[in-house]
Formats: C-alpha cells, sequence, structure tokens
C-alpha cells in the first residue's frame, strides 16, 4: 500500500485535511508514491468537489475531470463490470458493507489504480495502519491505464472490518476488463482524424479553438441525380464522401467483451434532421455504404470488427445555421451493459464529439475574380462584349447566361449572390438563390449546382419585395472596428426606416444571414430608392494603402460642387447625354438653375449621409476611407430616387479593373467631365477605370454594370473558425 501524506500531517486538529490513499500492489505505506504522485497532491483545506486532486492530472478528478461512473458491490457474489481507459469508477463500498463493518481495507491487482478520498477534521494515520473508517466522506476511485487481454483479467478486492476485529466480518470481490472507446473528429482543425487532449464535448472559437467543422452537402457531385447530395440518403459518388466530414469509432481491448455489450452511435432529437452518417463497414465499394443516422434514425448500433480496431463513419451537414439551429450538432457512443435476462440494457459509458456547420460566406469585391457572370438578352450585345473585354483585360473567364436560360432576365445580381463554405478538408462555392424567382429562377440549379459547386436558398412565405433581390446584399472587405476584428467584412443589407409601409428584406433571407456569424450584418436605409437596393449608392474598391480599400459612396453633393466648378470656369452650356437619341439632352446652367432637381437631391444626400454615418461606425471608417462619386437622383411619382444618369458606384469591380456605367456627363474641352473627376479620384489608386454604355440596355430600366453582372470570387485566406467572437 502507498500512502500520500501531507507535509501538514502535524497541524493543529483546527486545520482540516484531505489526504489521498494510492493503491497499486499491496506493499506498506511510505512517503511519496512509487508511481510518482508527489506531496502536492494532498492539499490542506476544505475544498471539494472538481478542485481535489487538482495538481496531479492522472489522478481521478483533476482539471478534465475525467468520466465517472459509480459501481454498486456485492459481498455475496463477485460484480464484474467494464472500465473505459481515461475513466474512473467510484466503488460504493459504504452500501455493500455487512452490518457491522466500520472500516474497510482495499486492495488492486498490480494493473489497477486505486486511491481513498479520506476528509476528517483531524488526521494521523500511523504507517502501518492500512484499513479507513466507513464514512459517506471516505471515496474509493479506481482507474486503469493499460488495456486488458482477457475478459476480467484485473480485480480489486474490498475487506471489511468490525470494530475489534482482526479478521473481515466480509469482502467485495469486483472483476474488471479494461478497454478504448472514443469517438474521433478532427477536432484540432488539421485536416484529419487524430486523437487530442482537447474536449471533444465543447466547440471554440479562435486562433486556439478546437471543434469538428460539417459542410453542408449541398452541391450535386453525380450530373445524373435529379437532387442535391444533401436531398438523398444514398453515396452516388466518391467525390460525393470528400465532401462529408469523417468521424471515427475507435473500440481496443478484448473483442469478447463487446458479446455481452452493446455499443450505440445516436444523435440528438433536435439534431437528427441537420445531420445525415454513412458507414460503409470494411468495405471501399460505393453500394456498401448505407445511410445509418440522421433524419429518423436516431441510433445505429456498432459491430466492431474482430479484425479492426477502427470503424469510419462519413456526416454530411444537411442544414445552415438559422434562427432554430446554432450550427452544433453533437453526437454520442454509448457502451451498453447488458444485466440479467428480461431487463434493458444500462448505460455505462458515453463519448461525445461535437461538430459545427460551416457557415455560408459571402465575398467582398476586394477579392480576387475567378469568374464574371451576365445574361446575353436580345438588346444588350455591345453590353456583353464589354463585359467580356473587361473580363479579358481582369484575365477572369466570363460565363454567359443565354437567352434560352435566363427568359429574357437580365438582372443577375439581382436573382444569386456567391460564397462559399470552407472546412478544414475542403473548400467548394455555394450560390445563395434569392426569392425573387423571375426568368432567371431556374438558372442557378440546372447551370451552376453541380459537382463542388453548392445550392441555397430560403423559403418567403410572402411575395418578395424588391428588397429581397441581392443587389441589396452586399459584404464590406475585413475591417477593425474600435478593436473588434470583421477579418470576413460584415454584411451588408438595405431596409427602412421604422415607418409605415416600408419595405424590408424578407425575415427568412435576414435570419439567414445573421444565423451565419462571421459576417455580422448591418442594416442601412435604402427604402428611399425606387429599386431600394445598397449597391445604387455604394460600392468598395481595392487600394494600396490605409485599410486596404475604399468605401464608394454615390454623392449629388460632389456632382453640384463639380458643376458649379465647370460654370465658374464657363462651360455652363455643356450639355449631358450627347449622342444619345430621344434623350433632353440639359445643360449645366439648366441643372444647377432646377430647384425640384436640386431640392430632391438634397433630401437624397440626407439619405445618404444618414448611411454613410452608419458606415463610419459600424465598419469603423474615418472620411479618408471614403471617396464621393458625384451622382444625381430623381424622384418617381412615389417620390422614391433613380438615378438621374447612369449611376457610376453600381460598377464591376475584377481587382484593379472597373467597369463603370457611362454617365454621359457634360462634354468639356471633348471629355466628359463625370468621367475625367471619377479617373482623377480612382486612378491614383493604381485603379483602371472603363466606362461602359449600358444606358439602353440597362440604365432605363433602373439598373447598371452592376446589376447586370456578377462575380464568384475567390475565398478568403482566413478560416473562419479561426474568428474571436
Amino acid at each position: 500500500m502507498h500512502l500520500i501524506l501531507s507535509p501538514f500531517a502535524a497541524a493543529p486538529s483546527s486545520v482540516p485535511l484531505r489526504v489521498f490513499f494510492a493503491s497499486s500492489c499491496g506493499a506498506a505505506p511510505c512517503r511519496v508514491c512509487a508511481r510518482g504522485l508527489g506531496q502536492q497532491e494532498v492539499a490542506a483545506g476544505t475544498k471539494t468537489g472538481p478542485e481535489r486532486l487538482r495538481h496531479h492530472p492522472r489522478v481521478p478528478g483533476a482539471a478534465g475531470m475525467a468520466q465517472q461512473r459509480r459501481v454498486h458491490l456485492c459481498t455475496q457474489r463477485p460484480t464484474s463490470t467494464v472500465c473505459v481507459l481515461g475513466t474512473e469508477l467510484s466503488l460504493d463500498v459504504l452500501g455493500s458493507a455487512p452490518k457491522d463493518a466500520v472500516a474497510f481495507h482495499v486492495q488492486g491487482t498490480p494493473g489497477v489504480k486505486v486511491y481513498v478520498v479520506h476528509e476528517t477534521q483531524s488526521v494521523k494515520l500511523p504507517s502501518s495502519v492500512g484499513r479507513w473508517p466507513l464514512a459517506p466522506s471516505t471515496e474509493v476511485l479506481v482507474t486503469m491505464e493499460a488495456l486488458s487481454k482477457d475478459v476480467g483479467d484485473e480485480k480489486v478486492r474490498i475487506s471489511y472490518f468490525g470494530e475489534a476485529s482482526g479478521v473481515p466480518v466480509g469482502r467485495a470481490m469486483l472483476y474488471l476488463t479494461c478497454v478504448d472507446i472514443s469517438l474521433d473528429a478532427d477536432t484540432s482543425r488539421s485536416g484529419s482524424v487524430g486523437r487530442t487532449l482537447v474536449d471533444k464535448a465543447t466547440w471554440t472559437w479562435g486562433p486556439d479553438g478546437h471543434g469538428a467543422i460539417l459542410l453542408v452537402n449541398c452541391d450535386r457531385d453525380d450530373p445524373k441525380s435529379g437532387v442535391m447530395d444533401n436531398s438523398d440518403t444514398a453515396v452516388r459518388s466518391y467525390e460525393d464522401l470528400k465532401d462529408m466530414s469523417q468521424m471515427v469509432l475507435r473500440t481496443r481491448g478484448p473483442r469478447t467483451i463487446f458479446t455481452g455489450h452493446r455499443l450505440v452511435l445516436h444523435v440528438d432529437f433536435g439534431e437528427a434532421d441537420k445531420v445525415g452518417v454513412f458507414y460503409g463497414g470494411n468495405s471501399v465499394s460505393l453500394e456498401e455504404y448505407k445511410h445509418v443516422l440522421g433524419g429518423e434514425k436516431l441510433a445505429y448500433a456498432v459491430k466492431p470488427s474482430r479484425h479492426q480496431e477502427e470503424s469510419i463513419f462519413f456526416v454530411e451537414g444537411l442544414s445552415f445555421p438559422d434562427a432554430s439551429f446554432s450550427g452544433l450538432v453533437s453526437f454520442h457512443v454509448t457502451l451498453l451493459e447488458s444485466p440479467e435476462k428480461g431487463l434493458l440494457e444500462i448505460p455505462i459509458f458515453t463519448d461525445t464529439v461535437v461538430f459545427r456547420v460551416a457557415p455560408w460566406i459571402m465575398t467582398p469585391n476586394t477579392l480576387a475574380p475567378l469568374e464574371v457572370f451576365v445574361c446575353s438578352v436580345k438588346d444588350n450585345e455591345d453590353f456583353v462584349a464589354a463585359v467580356s473585354a473587361l473580363a479579358e483585360e481582369a484575365k477572369c473567364p466570363v460565363t454567359i447566361c443565354p437567352l434560352l436560360e435566363n427568359r429574357n432576365d437580365r438582372w443577375i445580381q439581382d436573382e444569386v449572390e456567391f460564397g462559399y463554405v470552407q472546412a478544414p478538408h475542403k473548400t467548394f462555392p455555394v450560390v445563395f438563390d434569392s426569392p425573387r424567382d423571375l426568368g432567371l429562377k431556374d438558372f442557378p440549379v440546372k447551370s451552376i449546382l453541380g459537382p463542388d459547386f453548392g445550392y441555397v436558398a430560403r423559403d418567403v412565405q410572402k411575395d418578395a419585395s424588391s428588397l429581397d433581390s441581392f443587389g441589396n446584399l452586399e459584404v464590406s472587405p475585413p475591417v477593425t472596428v474600435g478593436g473588434k476584428e470583421y477579418p470576413l467584412g460584415r454584411i451588408l443589407i438595405g431596409s427602412s426606416f421604422p415607418r409605415f409601409g416600408g419595405r424590408r428584406m424578407a425575415r427568412a433571407v435576414r435570419d439567414f444571414l445573421f444565423a451565419q456569424r462571421v459576417q455580422a450584418p448591418v442594416e442601412l436605409y435604402s427604402d428611399w430608392l425606387h429599386v431600394g437596393h445598397v449597391d445604387e449608392f455604394l460600392s468598395f474598391v481595392p487600394a494600396p494603402d490605409r485599410k486596404g480599400f475604399r468605401l464608394l459612396l454615390a454623392s449629388p453633393s460632389a456632382c453640384y460642387q463639380l458643376f458649379k466648378e465647370k460654370q465658374e470656369q464657363g462651360f455652363g452650356e455643356a450639355a449631358m447625354f450627347q449622342g444619345l437619341q430621344a434623350v433632353p439632352k440639359p445643360t449645366i446652367n439648366e441643372i444647377l438653375a432646377n430647384e425640384v432637381l436640386r431640392k430632391f437631391n438634397s433630401y437624397v444626400q440626407n439619405c445618404i449621409s444618414w448611411n454613410r454615418d452608419i458606415l463610419k461606425r459600424e465598419l469603423g471608417l474615418a472620411e479618408q476611407d471614403i471617396i464621393d462619386i458625384p451622382q444625381l437622383f430623381q424622384g418617381n411619382e412615389q417620390a422614391r430616387a433613380n438615378a438621374f444618369f447612369p449611376d457610376m458606384v453600381n460598377m464591376l469591380v475584377l481587382g484593379r479593373h472597373l467597369g463603370i456605367p457611362k454617365p454621359f456627363g457634360p462634354l468639356v474641352s471633348g471629355q466628359c467631365c463625370l468621367e475625367e473627376r471619377v479617373r482623377a479620384l480612382l486612378e491614383p489608386l493604381g485603379l483602371s477605370c472603363t466606362f461602359i454604355n449600358d444606358y439602353y440596355s440597362y440604365h432605363v430600366l433602373s439598373g447598371e454594370v452592376h446589376c447586370g453582372t456578377n462575380v464568384r470570387r475567390k475565398p478568403f485566406a482566413f478560416k473562419w473558425w479561426r474568428m474571436v467572437l
């Protein structure tokens, strides 16, 4: 026997003392345990519960708190049970004690570590005493550190003694079998599954965080399949398996022990419809992979192989985080012990691993373009050619959606938003389909969804408004606000002031965006616009200095200032819209003299200034981070705003190459003064400005270049799980 004594053993009786007794072989007590437990494991004081033995991680109850199970003993017959590696058993020595017993003695075979925890007001034990008083405060804990070779090959014996008896009044024998059961996933986020010391049952954010990650399997790896991969319960290709996260069940120890015990893999009821689990046994054949968990299947009985210690399960996400789903899913493996015939099985061990479903992530203008999308309709051949030429200059491929697929719907920015999902083992793009459902409604599913290209949408209960189109969905570049970092930027959506009849983005879409968490949305005021989209008054362009970008804001004030400047230079009679047929051509003098137009643009400027203040506050911007782009607006019959001339902030950004709506401004010395001013503002940042004529094909239909194009961009280099939330 080994007795670990405190240096305070001779302290006055008023000082409470906790003594821990470690037994491994029945030898006589010594000052320091031969297994290396030092004096620090015995602490003077009255602390109880999880803090006991906190100095030594191998001691039961230490930091990390090993899973503990209560075991009832019997003096009438031996008790047999399983001890899972890394857990501890708490022996009920008091409950099994004979009537006259007042003390006990405990011994274990070499493969067992036994600890006696005893608390009293004053403890001073001679080194020759190996009995412990039977008291509610006395606890016997058992652990094992090596796997059993045979069933019941280790044991613990409890001997009970009466008041003055030197002969035991009873004995309880416990036969132990040590096995290893572990449910593991890529909790270290390395891209492969390994066993770690981190708490698998928790999920934490940040650069030092831990926890497994799950992708929503929302692509369609088999082109012949009529549904998305997360809509069926079949594995149709090996590429489908690569989208899933591995979960490994490890079982070691005497294989015959599992004959009388059952292993069950299970998922919580409230999360079962969010995941699917597939298992192929020892086979590599796709036909052998069966859907074993998820949906209505809450549990699966695992039969450990006699020849393999690992069972590999493949897990897919079915749903993105949303208002009713945090994104966290817990899987458990439970070992069930079979009692006497006719009784239900008893759980004796559970291991848990937690996954978080990866969020959908938007990409800002400052990320490199990978693919440009534009629609070909009956009257925009020149526009498509201009966009294609710009994309070629930016060395970016172009996908043209033909008339047959777009059904004369040119507003591809409003129909979809491109983003991506990412786990340590896999990243793929995902297109978010807006609720607008006009001519392009089938394009995302029929032409974009495919192998390693996912799809997500949200059902809107009521008719979608214009604010549900994705021209009203933008994202900023990465920002830091008051010390809080947003390394993936912040989503920007347009809404209305709180007033009767104002338009807002549908709750289903808003809830989805907010639930992704990694790009905390900011609501702006856009209901003053006829179409109501944030891309009508703002854009972001890359910059080589400061925060790495500039925010561009449409500015009536800047436009009036420019026109006043040109008037004072003697160009008051310079007219707009030169070269356009059947379009009035007001001069600078006429525009400056138009009080109705001036008053309306004063109102518009106030609306934009309100948003400017929000953006400065929520994105941590200074005035030096903002560039005012000259722009005028005019009111319609509902007093909402349309662009007076092509809206230049509504641009296509392809790296340093900008496709800007051609404004057809007043010609000064043969040059459009609006174009010249924009070049002067943007070209010093290393940007190349190309002005694209979209007047008849988009502008007169209340849209511009950005509305008529879309871009899939390179994902962020920053990994979302490293965020500090």
